[in-house]
């Protein structure tokens, strides 16, 4: 049930953006109340129990490189709340038929693993080391306000060119290197080499060695539990099983935040929404799927090369051709044979997530074509086996979820799109619409502040900072944002 208690923000769904935005909101004074369909919080960051009471597992997100960057929660303060993101030694690896390449947390111990193209690696990451938070702060911004200095810009663009055709082929003269590269722009969901995937794996690739790519101690689930811990502290409120059927429900607030993506939006605001704004949102393009691999095993991955299981990420997809051609034909509707697969075991670097009798979870996914119903859970294992021989004998039990079953899940998922939207060139600048302010509708104070607008999908917190900036700023004034840090 809603509550009969107008607040002066609604806010919609609680996940990341919609917390980030309920702090802002609840600090600034204002009465929050936010409203989640689900029976619990947190959006794609959930942790629960799924074969075992005593092995928990992240539903959906497991590692969090922007938790450690993002401006929201630098300010936020994480460590400072209890919430420990904990290191792995090397933050990915990726295991070829021969060797493996590893990005260890030391920049000069990747390249001394990578031998002759050792040196390009350093050429290619130390200068955005040396401009980590600029550039951070540059790619997870509202994309809309030109950035203090143009080095940073210029740097990026630099680093997101040479991994396109033609020049790829001549940043290394091996292929761990690029196939380290690849395996990180495959995080940007999509055809691949594009720009999109580069800017991706210029941020994530320089962060492995920076901020790091962490693993919260007790799992995603813990930082969740931080926001809304601050969210009560300044007085506001969470409804969970309380979904929104119609936007009209919310009209005696003062503001409303909309933690949803396009699809759902036009579901609760069809009536009211102006037809030429409604035909914008209809034209938001999903991208492809993917089907998550929940596993509990009863030992750690038994990888063939013991480095690899020093990384809380494994990407597994071959050479860097190999995995540009399996998530290009993903993008183009096709289902690959050898997909590209992403693998953490979290005990690695929490070994609290592994219970005393050694159960312990591995969580995994691959890309498939949107709104594909096909089991891909053989496929998975079968990717993860070809590297680690012997893993198949550690399954004590196995979950899927295929990408209907993870938009049942989330309704953001559209077709199982984890990443609330295609990622390509020009919804990686509009997103939802190409709009002065993407996060402003024409209903009056009714935002969006989803993945589905920028600076897009992951748990950085920044989708709903910026919008809660617009809505204080527009509805009640407030153009200093407050502070953010613990008190």
């Amino acid at each position: 049930m809603l509550s009969d208690q107008p607040p002066d923000v609604a806010v919609v769904g609680s996940g990341p953006n919609g917390l980030a935005a309920a702090v802002v909101m609840a600090r600034a004074g204002l009465r929050v109340h936010i409203y989640e369909a689900a029976t619990t919080i947190g959006g794609g960051a959930r942790t629960m129990p799924i074969f075992d009471s005593g092995v928990v597992h992240d539903i959906c997100s497991a590692v969090h490189p922007m938790a450690a960057a993002s401006r929201f929660f630098r300010e936020f303060g994480l460590a400072e709340r209890g919430v420990e993101l904990l290191q792995p030694d090397a933050a990915y690896a990726h295991p070829l038929d021969q060797g493996a390449g590893v990005a260890y947390r030391s920049l000069e111990r990747t390249c001394e693993r990578l031998g002759a193209d050792g040196q390009r690696w350093q050429a290619f990451m130390a200068p955005l080391l040396e401009h980590s938070t600029a550039v951070v702060d540059l790619m997870l911004s509202d994309q809309r306000r030109l950035p203090a200095d143009v080095l940073t810009p210029l740097l990026l663009a630099s680093r997101v060119l040479q991994q396109t055709a033609p020049l790829a082929s001549r940043m290394f003269t091996g292929p761990t290197a690029p196939a380290l590269l690849a395996g990180v722009a495959a995080h940007a969901i999509g055809r691949l080499p594009s720009l999109p995937g580069g800017a991706v794996s210029a941020l994530l690739g320089h962060l492995a060695h920076s901020t790091g790519w962490p693993v919260p101690r007790g799992g995603s689930g813990r930082i969740v539990a931080a926001m809304a811990d601050d969210i009560a502290a300044h007085g506001g409120h969470i409804s969970t099983s309380s979904p929104v059927e119609d936007l009209r429900q919310l009209a005696r607030a003062k503001a409303v935040l909309l933690d949803i993506s396009p699809a759902v939006f036009v579901r609760i605001a069809r009536p009211v929404l102006p037809q030429r704004y409604l035909d914008r949102l209809l034209a938001f393009r999903y991208g492809p799927g993917a089907c998550k691999v929940d596993f509990l095993v009863s030992s750690p991955i038994p990888w063939a090369d013991p480095e690899v299981g020093k990384a809380g990420t494994v990407h597994l997809g071959g050479e860097h051709r190999e995995v540009f051609a399996a998530e290009t034909a993903v993008a183009r509707g096709d289902r690959p044979d050898r997909p590209f697969v992403l693998v953490a075991d979290p005990s690695v670097t929490d070994p609290g997530r592994a219970a005393d009798d050694g159960k312990r979870p591995v969580w995994a996914y691959c890309h498939v074509p949107h709104g594909d119903p096909a089991d891909a859970a053989d496929a998975v294992q079968a990717r993860i086996e070809q590297f680690a021989p012997g893993f198949s004998d550690t399954v004590l039990a196995r979950r899927s979820m295929t990408a209907p079953e993870l938009e049942s899940y989330n309704a953001n998922y559209v077709g199982g799109d984890i990443a609330a939207g295609a990622v390509d060139l020009r919804q990686a600048l509009f997103r939802p619409t190409p709009r002065l302010n993407p996060y402003r509708t024409p209903l009056g104070g009714v935002y969006l502040c989803s993945a589905s607008t920028p600076p897009g999908p992951g748990v950085h917190g920044m989708c709903g900072y910026f919008a809660a900036r617009a809505a204080l700023r527009r509805e009640f004034g407030i153009r200093d944002l407050p502070s953010l840090a613990p008190r």
